[in-house]
């Protein structure tokens, strides 16, 4: 063979090859009509998609079971799935007006106003956009009313207010209420949702775990009962004080209950943890929690406590 022969077998190889892709572009009109077919059957398939959208100022969908519902209606239902109990977080008017008698309640210290006594930047602001979106002065609201007919004094966190963390005010409201309550002879209820103490505020925050603490041994010296109710989230410095020292602990299904996150947890003991263990079962099981009451049956439940622990002395039929 040829030294010109070699060159030329090459182009050969060449051209078939090239011919070899031409060949396969001219198949192709088949394959292009079946991916024409294929890219139809995608775009008749896009307006099922859309039907899925839905308003989200009229229509929602549950966090738990992914169903779409009217949130007149979720709203309507104390914020409560109708497909699978899911509870929703409830803002602290609502939450007074699922279970205090209408027309009843009277509430303590409104005028009491958040400062930044530590210079925190921004702080102030974060305050008056926290009000904005909550309606209420800070984080928990606090007063007397009745509770099927029996007087009590109550304090409701509201997670919508920076996410009811606890403050220098929320402490004092919480302590203020419950020296009410001694004076005035009355049990104490309180609602908690808190992500813990307020980081703006610093070590003053973390004072009010050991005040409030002190205030409820009054209390129980006083020998007035105490019912804390555990719903979603009870965390952090909340947890560690006033929110575990009840007579009686009652909680929210599913509500989340703890101190620290599970990755700190296990980081600190090196142990795998349970599944759902920060979770209000978990904790009836291990007996941190009394019982799980659903937010329909609230106030019934907390009226047979009220009837069976009267803190006057006084016998309700």
């Amino acid at each position: 063979m040829k030294l010109g022969d070699l060159f030329q077998s090459k182009r050969k190889y060449a051209t078939v090859k090239l011919y070899k892709k031409e060949e396969a572009k001219e198949e192709s009109p088949s394959l292009k009509t079946e991916n024409k077919v294929d890219k139809q059957e995608e775009t008749s398939e896009k307006p099922k998609k859309k039907m899925e959208v839905y308003d989200e100022k009229i229509w929602m969908k549950c966090t738990a079971c992914e169903e779409v519902m009217l949130i007149k209606d979720y709203e309507a239902n104390s914020k409560v799935c109708a497909n699978c109990g899911f509870h929703g977080r409830l803002d602290a008017r609502k939450r007074i007006e699922t279970v205090i008698d209408g027309g009843s309640f009277v509430e303590y210290d409104v005028d009491i106003s958040t400062g930044n006594p530590l210079g925190f930047p921004d702080y102030e602001e974060k305050i008056e956009k926290a009000k904005q979106q909550s309606g209420i002065e800070e984080a928990v609201v606090t007063g007397e009313g009745k509770i099927n007919g029996i007087d009590t004094t109550i304090a409701v966190m509201d997670p919508a207010f920076m996410m009811g963390s606890m403050g220098s005010v929320v402490g004092e409201k919480i302590t203020r209420m419950v020296e009410a309550a001694i004076e005035k002879r009355l049990p104490v209820i309180i609602f908690c949702a808190s992500g813990g103490a307020r980081m703006q505020e610093g070590i003053l925050s973390l004072m009010q775990m050991a005040k409030t603490s002190a205030a409820l041994a009054r209390l129980d010296d006083a020998k007035l009962p105490y019912i804390s109710v555990l719903t979603d989230p009870t965390t952090g410095g909340v947890t560690a004080s006033f929110a575990m020292l009840g007579d009686i602990i009652l909680a929210e299904p599913k509500a989340l209950v703890a101190f620290a996150g599970p990755r700190v947890i296990e980081q600190t003991i090196k142990q795998k943890l349970p599944e759902g263990f920060q979770r209000s079962e978990f904790l009836v099981e291990k007996g941190f929690v009394d019982k799980i009451v659903d937010r329909h049956r609230m106030k019934s439940v907390l009226g047979d406590i009220l009837k069976m622990h009267p803190s006057g002395g006084e016998i309700y039929e």
